[in-house]
């Protein structure tokens, strides 16, 4: 079976691909299949599930102290991935990040993601923990995507973290990574942003699928940057259409992305979330139009809270 990487480079016509939240703890998978049967029209690609970190909880119990627990809010990574590429026969590719997990635990989801099959990833660092201002890495744990990147390496030639040399799997694992036209949060500008990427390329990541934007000159400029250093891997642009007045505050603040002011100005004119949702719409099928035109042959979206939105955009392009 190829590789997305593969898929990426032989698309001959404009492609689609999604991003998906694993339910809630508790919650059932019947959203998350809603969303795809929604969206699966366009033929997906690939879709993406994302990771979650555990948090630390403090609870009020009867002595009036406070009582610590350790909960992970969005479990199930690996078992909706394999759920989704059994129900639906789509690629799927897990994020595997090093925030809140050891390398051990991180040995074991890839030996179970092979397993079952599935030999896609996409590789992250992964958010802060909510306590923390900084990140910090779990004990034992992975610090940096380029780390998470050797521990598949490693594992892909049969090298385990306790030594232990095996046969290479059959079908090793294949990864991207991330990319942020914008800078991410914590570097100190663009160009060294981009100098570490290099890095992550020339460790094995085949294509980058960067954080949403909403200026396609970001996204230009940000692959340009790319191209002068070196890195010729697909470079997928990440579009998320805004559906609710709040995200015009709530979006710069958690993805650290500027949203247009001719766009914000649009925004602010909307007298309900039924209007923000058409304006969201309108621009996001700007710019996934302009891509198209401007040479990018697959477009990634970013469902959260958008999935009838990405419905109309994708039925307005594709």
């Amino acid at each position: 079976m190829p590789t997305a990487a593969q898929l990426i480079r032989d698309l001959k016509q404009p492609g689609f691909s999604l991003e998906l939240l694993p339910p809630l703890k508790g919650n059932s998978i019947k959203r998350v299949f809603s969303t795809i049967d929604t969206l699966k029209e366009f033929n997906p690609l690939f879709i993406n599930i994302t990771s979650h970190r555990d948090e630390v909880i403090f609870r009020n119990v009867d002595n009036g102290l406070f009582e610590r627990k350790v909960t992970r809010k969005r479990p199930g990574t690996v078992a909706v991935a394999a759920s989704i590429q059994h129900k639906y026969g789509i690629k799927v590719i897990p994020h595997i990040i090093c925030s809140g997990f050891t390398r051990s635990e991180t040995e074991y989801a890839l030996i179970d993601l092979n397993f079952l099959g599935i030999h896609d990833l996409l590789l992250l660092r992964g958010d802060n923990s909510q306590r923390d201002k900084f990140f910090k890495p779990q004990d034992e744990g992975n610090a940096y995507a380029l780390d998470l990147i050797n521990q598949v390496n490693n594992l892909n030639k049969g090298i385990f973290l306790d030594s232990t040399q095996a046969d290479a799997f059959d079908t090793p694992f294949s990864f991207g990574v991330a990319g942020y036209p914008e800078k991410h949060e914590e570097a100190p500008n663009l160009d060294s942003d981009v100098y570490w990427l290099k890095k992550k390329v020339e460790a094995g990541a085949e294509y980058i699928v960067t954080q949403m934007f909403f200026d396609n000159e970001k996204y230009f400029e940000f692959v340009r940057k790319c191209r002068a250093v070196g890195i010729t891997v697909p470079i997928v642009p990440g579009l998320k259409p805004i559906t609710l007045m709040n995200q015009l505050t709530v979006l710069p603040k958690i993805f650290h992305v500027d949203i247009p002011e001719a766009f914000a100005n649009e925004i602010r004119k909307c007298k309900s979330d039924a209007d923000v949702m058409q304006v969201g719409v309108e621009w996001t099928t700007m710019q996934a139009r302009e891509l198209l035109k401007n040479g990018c042959n697959l477009l990634h979206f970013y469902t959260l809270m958008a999935t009838e939105s990405v419905r109309r955009v994708a039925s307005e392009v594709y």
